[in-house]
């Protein structure tokens, strides 16, 4: 049994099944990448996952406990981070005090925007920022406005920032679309440090191919809302229904 398990969901907007009886099983400290083409109901499932969608039918169990009917806030306490697709960080605060607001947020479980200047006087907030910052290789920047900074560089503090919750399970959404290859492979070696370094398990929704063949351990994909094969990397590459759902080919050709 895995740590996070989906079963039989299903979510329908008005006359469209986003998701029909979608069921997947994630193992602990694994990375499990779902891919699909554009349609295939990867958001949903993932907002589903976070509290941000309520599936019609079907589970989704973290570590045995359902998250359904739980606030986003609920779930990120249970021990999930997501890494959305644009960065979501506050551009107009450091990158130092980007990092301390999840670490506030993690040891008082709140924390208010126009706090930020006087939680940096807090020791164990700092500290514990700076070693984020360090972990994430961005000493260098930690006085820079976050709005200044490359896409690659604010996806890596986002990441941090997660990290920074300590969370079991980590989702990522799209984490290098927009990217310059440098640094896509920039962040594919973030989060091969990040999985070797740490007790934790990633499920990731990506385009590229390249980020999920170098990182995944399983691959499960979707096509039109509901899975089309799960397997591990080697046997996905080339098989016939995956080439039909991209690429329209005949899985009998």
């Amino acid at each position: 049994m895995g740590i996070l398990e989906v079963k039989n969901v299903g979510k329908r907007f008005g006359g469209l099944q986003a998701l029909g009886d979608v069921n997947l099983s994630v193992a602990e400290n694994s990375v499990h990448a779902i891919i699909g083409p554009n349609g295939a109901g990867k958001s949903t499932l993932l907002n589903c996952l976070v509290g941000k969608l309520i599936p019609d039918t079907g589970s989704v169990m973290f570590d045995g406990q359902s998250v359904l009917g739980r606030t986003p806030y609920e779930i990120n306490q249970m021990g999930i981070s997501r890494v959305f697709q644009t960065p979501e960080i506050f551009g107009d605060l450091t990158v130092m005090e980007n990092m301390m607001i999840p670490c506030f947020a993690r040891r008082d479980g709140a924390f208010k925007l126009n706090g930020v200047r006087s939680v940096a006087r807090e020791a164990d907030i700092r500290d514990k920022a700076e070693a984020m910052l360090v972990d994430m290789n961005m000493v260098d920047k930690r006085h820079m406005h976050a709005a200044s900074m490359s896409r690659g560089d604010k996806r890596r503090l986002e990441i941090g920032m997660c990290l920074a919750q300590e969370p079991r399970l980590l989702l990522l959404d799209e984490p290098t679309a927009g990217m310059a290859r440098a640094d896509t492979n920039n962040t594919i070696d973030l989060l091969k440090q990040i999985k070797a370094e740490r007790d934790i398990t990633i499920a990731i929704i990506e385009h590229d191919m390249h980020v999920v063949f170098s990182l995944a351990d399983r691959i499960t994909v979707l096509a039109q809302g509901t899975p089309l094969v799960e397997d591990v990397p080697e046997n996905i590459k080339g098989h016939p229904k995956v080439r039909e759902a991209y690429l329209g080919e005949s899985a009998a050709a």
